[in-house]
Parts: structure tokens; C-alpha cells; sequence
């Protein structure tokens, strides 16, 4: 596929937009003062057939900073409900977010999404606006989730302005432009069941099913058609995406901050990346997001956390299938789906060639001495690959960064790797391929939080080498790169005092 080289050259859909009107708002974005283009991502921009010389267009500032309608678009912000903190918190919405329009690419359709782009009817107390901050914080991580491998969805375009937005206090305003085939949630289907609109859910859900679930249409061979049947098919398809999400987010120490129903994406991606973090030194409660007081959204909460808005979408769903039996039988595979997920990927962090009886314990073990120490949470694993196991091996090199070297109580880290050790050779496999093998899975690179200050601090500045030197690491996050030794060590003590909260 050759990619366009204008923004006028792209195929566009706009399948939500052909949805009745009830389902949004039609919205003009409200374009920032004297923008300047922070960043945009030749890899986001060639998923939607865009060529790199398009991104410094000044069409393509236009476009991305709200002063010009995408070409073909149909500009809207949709309508939703949900579940906050565990609270029912009625309508909500695109409150600053706005679809300028759907894009046809060569692997599949794409709505791009203006974070940031001023108030719509949805926008209740807000003003509709985004900062700098947060902007640059969500365009790298939904790029590092993405390097990781991780459902996500992808950032196309960073752009900045000197107007003043109040938060905590005066700052600068952004727009970050998304990515995502769809950002139908949880919440778009608790709204309209939350309304008493089975006419409109119904919709809502042939939809969904129609565009992204289409096997989800017919009945298994064997098993009788129904009316209720795709709805549940659907149900059950989500929760295995949700599952093994939950899977992907715990392997590498990532903390949402936000796990509300209207932050839950229907195709199970990663989506809304406000108060987020990767964990530095591991703290099995450790909860990113400073607004949550009460810890709802912990590291260890989440799985859970996980399955409990699953049966928010599952009473969504009721007046369509109208069987509470039915939806828990759908929903009856999460914790399965998860546990199966987690421990072939614990597995593969660990270097066994496969989960097996007795591996609980070990990791148990692992989360206990890694919490009780604070000790950091990639390069723990990062570096349990180089620990030797074969007899006689040779000791590491005096000024080699150990396993060890991560844990104040040294002693239960030697304790711990004596059991490890065991399983190792238990298991067969020569350390030089099971470091191979555990390199390519344990990143060495995150997106740690004062990586991202930094970043930010330097953009604030029109500079935009931290993003780009970032982007470079984390898009592949395994492969470690002479130069970039401060990128994978255990964060300054500075960092200690950044906190994120619902603001950011």
C-alpha cells in the first residue's frame, strides 16, 4: 500500500457517526492559540496510510490542534455512563474528547480521537481541556504498552499551546490525538440499560458484535440459535480479552490508576491513560493513582477490579438476554482465562519452559522478598536471567549489577535464588538460552514516571528530544542499547516526590 502524502488522500468510514443521534453530540473542536506541533508518530501515521512527510504539513497542525475539520471526518462526542471508584456515577461522556473521524487503513479502520479539544455537552463541571503534562504522558504510553505488546490504544499526534489552562495550577494546554478502532466502553452499554432503552443497547451491541465480533453471530455447530445467544457469545468474548489484559498489566508492573466501567475499552485494549505508572520498587498494594485514597485501584486490586466491571457490562447486557444464569455462565471463564494468561507469562518471565506444579510457591516467594525489600520490579526479572545455575559457572564480574544488588536484605534474596536455582535445573535448559529466552520478554526499558518528567520538562521548553530518545527505547524495550544505561536504572531519589493523580 502506497501511504498518502496529505491528509486529503485518506479513505474514511465514520461507522459510529452512521449510529442514531442519540449515541452522541455533534461537536466542533474548540483549536488552540498559536499551536505548535510537540510530536507525531510515523508508525501510528502509517496504520491509517499516512506518509512521515505529511506530519509537517501545516495541514496537518490544523488538523490535529482543532482548526480544520479532518477531511471526510464527521466530528462527534459520544454519550456514556458508569461506574466510578465502585459508585454508580450516572451520564457522562466525551467530556474533552472529541472523534474527529474514521480512517480506512490497510489492516483495518481507525478513529482518530482529539484529546484535549475544548467542552462538549458532556463536559459537566470540566472545561474541556487537557495540559501538557498529561498529554505528553499519555502519547508515550500508549507507545510503550504497544512495545510491550500489550492491547492498547496507539497516540498519532502531540500538539502544545501557550494557553493557560488551571489545574492545581496555571499550565499549558495540548491536545493528544488517539488511536483505536473503536472506544466504545463498558459504560456505553450501562448508559443506555441505565436509561431503559433495550432499542438503543440493542444497537449499541449488533454494532459491536457486527463490526469487531462477527463470530460472535452465529450459533456453534450443535448448539441451538437464539436470540440471546450473540449477546452472550459477546459477554463471554470480552471477558477472555479482559482476562488476559488484566494478565498483560500485572507481567509488567502496570498500574491503570483509573479502572473505572467508562475507562474499559469493549475490545479489550488499554484506553484513557491518566493516572498510570510502572512500578519501581514492587509494592504488591502500590496504588499509582494519588486521588485513590482508598486503594480501589491497587496492583493486587486490579484482576479483580477487572472482573467486577465485567458484571457491570453483564447487568448491561440483561434486558437482552434476560437470563442472570446465562450472563454468570458467560462471565464463569474470567478467573480461568486470567490465572491460565498470568502463569504462562510468569512462566516465560522466569525462564521455564512451562508452567508447572510447585511454580506458585516459588513466585509467591518472589512477590514476598521483592515487596518486603522494595525492590525494583523490571529489573528484578531483568536481571534473574543472569543469574548462573549450572555448576561450576563462573562468578559475575566485581563490577557486574546483580540480582542481588536490588534487595537491602541480601541474605532472603540468596534464599530466595537457592529454590530458584533448583527449579532451573529441574527444568533442563542450559542459562545461556534461558537468558536469551527471558531477555526477550522482560523489558529493560519502562516508562517509569520520572523518564516522563523528564520528557515533559523538556517539551515545556519546545523540545522534543526526550519523547523522541524515549519512543526509540520503548518501542523496543527489550533489546538493550549502549548509551542508554541511565534509562534502565532504578529511578533518582527525586523521583520519590512525583505523584499522579485524576488531573493528570
Amino acid at each position: 500500500m502506497k501511504l498518502a502524502s496529505t491528509l486529503q488522500s485518506l479513505r474514511t468510514d465514520n461507522s459510529f457517526a452512521a449510529l442514531p443521534n442519540a449515541f452522541y453530540s455533534r461537536v466542533s473542536p474548540q483549536p488552540l492559540g498559536d499551536p505548535w506541533l510537540v510530536h507525531a508518530n510515523p508508525e501510528a501515521a502509517a496504520l491509517i496510510g499516512l506518509a512521515p512527510e505529511a506530519l509537517s504539513t501545516p495541514e496537518f497542525l490544523d488538523v490535529f490542534s482543532g482548526a480544520r475539520p479532518l477531511p471526510g471526518g464527521a466530528p462527534l462526542a459520544a454519550v456514556y455512563s458508569g461506574h466510578q471508584f465502585g459508585v454508580w456515577a450516572g451520564q457522562l461522556g466525551d467530556g474533552r474528547a472529541l472523534l474527529l473521524g474514521e480512517v480506512q487503513g490497510s489492516g483495518g479502520n481507525w478513529e482518530l480521537q482529539l484529546k484535549g479539544s475544548g467542552l462538549t455537552p458532556y463536559s459537566r463541571m470540566g472545561d474541556g481541556k487537557a495540559v501538557l503534562r498529561s498529554s505528553v504522558r499519555e502519547y508515550l504510553a500508549s507507545e510503550a504498552m504497544h512495545g510491550l505488546g500489550i492491547p492498547t490504544t496507539r497516540a498519532l499526534a502531540l500538539v502544545a499551546s501557550d494557553d493557560p489552562v488551571i489545574r492545581e495550577t496555571v499550565e499549558t494546554a495540548a491536545i493528544v490525538t488517539r488511536m483505536s478502532p473503536s472506544f466504545v466502553r463498558f459504560g456505553s452499554f450501562e448508559h443506555w440499560a441505565s436509561r431503559q432503552r433495550p432499542d438503543l443497547l440493542r444497537v449499541l451491541a449488533d454494532y459491536v458484535i457486527d463490526r469487531f465480533y462477527p463470530e460472535c453471530r452465529p450459533a456453534p455447530a450443535g448448539e441451538a440459535a437464539t436470540e440471546a445467544g450473540p449477546y452472550l457469545r459477546l459477554l463471554a468474548a470480552v471477558t477472555r480479552k479482559t482476562a488476559e489484559l488484566m494478565a498483560d498489566w500485572q507481567a509488567v508492573g502496570f498500574c491503570h490508576g483509573v479502572m473505572n466501567t467508562d475507562n474499559m475499552s469493549i475490545l479489550g485494549l488499554t484506553l484513557d491513560y491518566g493516572p498510570y505508572g510502572f512500578m519501581d520498587g514492587f509494592d504488591a498494594h502500590h496504588v499509582c493513582n494519588h486521588s485513590d485514597t482508598a486503594g480501589r485501584y491497587a496492583w493486587d486490586a486490579q484482576p479483580a477490579v477487572g472482573h467486577w466491571n465485567l458484571y457491570r457490562l453483564a447487568g448491561a447486557l440483561l434486558p437482552l438476554v434476560q437470563d442472570e444464569a446465562a450472563l454468570r455462565a458467560a462471565l464463569a471463564g474470567y478467573e480461568a482465562t486470567f490465572v491460565d494468561a498470568f502463569h504462562r507469562k510468569m512462566a516465560a518471565k522466569l525462564g521455564f519452559r512451562q508452567w508447572q506444579a510447585g511454580d506458585e510457591e516459588l513466585l509467591n516467594g518472589l512477590w514476598s522478598v521483592m515487596h518486603h525489600n522494595r525492590a525494583d520490579f523490571t529489573l528484578s526479572f531483568r536481571r534473574l536471567a543472569e543469574v548462573a545455575t549450572a555448576d561450576g559457572a563462573p562468578a559475575p564480574a566485581p563490577d557486574a549489577e546483580t540480582f542481588e544488588d536490588l534487595y537491602a536484605d541480601r541474605e532472603a534474596a540468596r534464599a530466595w535464588l537457592a529454590g530458584y536455582r533448583e527449579r532451573v535445573r529441574q527444568d533442563g535448559r542450559p542459562d545461556a538460552e534461558r537468558a536469551a529466552a527471558m531477555h526477550r520478554v522482560n523489558p529493560l526499558y519502562v516508562l517509569r514516571n520520572h523518564l516522563a518528567e523528564l520528557a515533559i520538562r523538556a517539551a515545556k521548553e519546545r523540545d522534543p528530544s526526550e519523547i523522541d530518545r524515549l519512543l526509540q527505547l520503548l518501542r523496543d524495550p527489550y533489546t538493550e542499547r549502549p548509551g542508554y544505561e541511565s534509562y534502565a536504572r532504578v529511578p533518582p531519589d527525586w523521583a520519590g516526590s512525583l505523584q499522579v493523580s485524576c488531573s493528570s
